[in-house]
């Protein structure tokens, strides 16, 4: 039996506390310190003891028979343009890795929610769901309903552009606009024969997860070798929540959600997109899942964002690529004045609707 069972119980006397004070937009409880390790600091399962650039909320929501919550910062401009951006953090990302993104946003006018997905970072980890993206994005759509938003641009990144698309073929008439941010999933892996691994393989990786792991992963696939000390606090979020005493919660959660990445490709549907879209793909990237799995033939096929980008606008309607040479995996941090100066201008070529 994997020790994530004996956490069971403690996640049902959380569900049971949280059905008494379900709510939207409650601000989120006190936040305890960060523990200091000989590694680094440690962070609770739902990443207690870090501090996010802007206050975070909760969005409490009953899902799959328990009482869940969703945190999100919700940063309103003191210009408003009279349109909302939803950011859709990647799978070794957060909802706070987006700081400067919601920084430059605000700053033209833009309403910006940044919600860490269930599962995910300051969110409910629970110890058992069924994770889909189509659950992820009723879970979102919920979210903006319960704000107000009934139209929104959704701006996704790495496995969060999955889910903006899986959002934007759910919901067309809502989502005004889409920007995929070296999205994943622009690929079929296990069609290119990727292995499968089964949720305990995953979960026994998981298990192994530190922030030289991290960081070395992160360097050869994200940025094509190089690395800079911007990087580091984002590697310290992520490992913090494996040194604490819920490490095994979380690698259990990131297993079934590997799971959900691997069986639920989004690529075959492209062509049912009707929105604008906004493609803006790092050309060093080489991210592809489960690819450190399959025979060097298979890898060599896997991960080419260059090919992967121009396929997506081509089979996707209205879209528009921009491509940064010199980016890889998370553009949006590694040039942030090209990647913003590029987002600002899709999204401002959104054609605005008859008055």
């Amino acid at each position: 039996m994997p020790p994530i069972r004996k956490l069971s119980a403690f996640a049902a006397c959380c569900a049971a506390a949280l059905s008494l004070v379900a709510c939207a937009g409650a601000p989120s409880a006190p936040t305890p310190a960060a523990t200091s390790t000989p590694d680094g600091p440690a962070y609770g399962p739902e990443l207690q003891g870090y501090d996010y650039p802007h206050p975070v909320h909760d969005f409490s929501f009953v899902s799959q028979g328990q009482t869940l919550h969703m945190a999100y910062m919700d940063v309103q401009p003191q210009n408003p343009n009279g349109r909302t951006a939803v950011l859709l953090h990647g799978k070794n990302f957060c909802g706070a890795t987006w700081d400067e993104t919601i920084t430059r946003l605000a700053a033209a006018g833009y309403r910006v929610i940044a919600p860490d997905q269930i599962g995910f970072c300051k969110s409910s980890k629970p110890a058992a769901y069924q994770f889909t993206f189509q659950q992820l994005a009723r879970n979102t759509h919920a979210l903006l309903a319960s704000l107000g938003i009934t139209h929104a641009t959704l701006i996704g990144h790495s496995t969060g552009g999955m889910l903006a698309v899986r959002y934007g073929l759910m919901y067309p008439r809502e989502t005004e606009q889409l920007v995929l941010v070296n999205p994943i999933g622009l690929e079929d892996w296990k069609a290119k024969g990727v292995p499968s691994l089964s949720v305990d393989d995953w979960y026994a990786r998981e298990l192994k997860t530190s922030a030289d792991g991290i960081r070395r992963y992160e360097q050869s696939t994200y940025y094509a070798g190089t690395w800079s000390a911007r990087y580091e606090p984002w590697v310290q979020m992520l490992a913090g929540m494996y040194r604490g005493p819920g490490k095994a919660q979380v690698a259990w959660d990131s297993a079934l959600l590997y799971d959900m990445i691997y069986t639920q490709p989004v690529v075959y549907e492209f062509g049912q997109l009707s929105m604008p879209t906004l493609l803006l793909i790092g050309q060093k990237d080489t991210t592809a899942i489960g690819k450190d799995a399959a025979s060097p033939e298979v890898r060599a096929k896997l991960g080419h964002y260059p090919e992967l980008g121009r396929a997506a606008a081509k089979a996707i309607p209205h879209a528009t690529l921009v491509e940064f040479a010199d980016a890889g995996h998370a553009p949006q941090m590694q040039d942030p004045e090209a990647f913003h100066a590029a987002l600002l201008k899709g999204l401002a070529a959104l054609p605005q609707p008859a008055k």
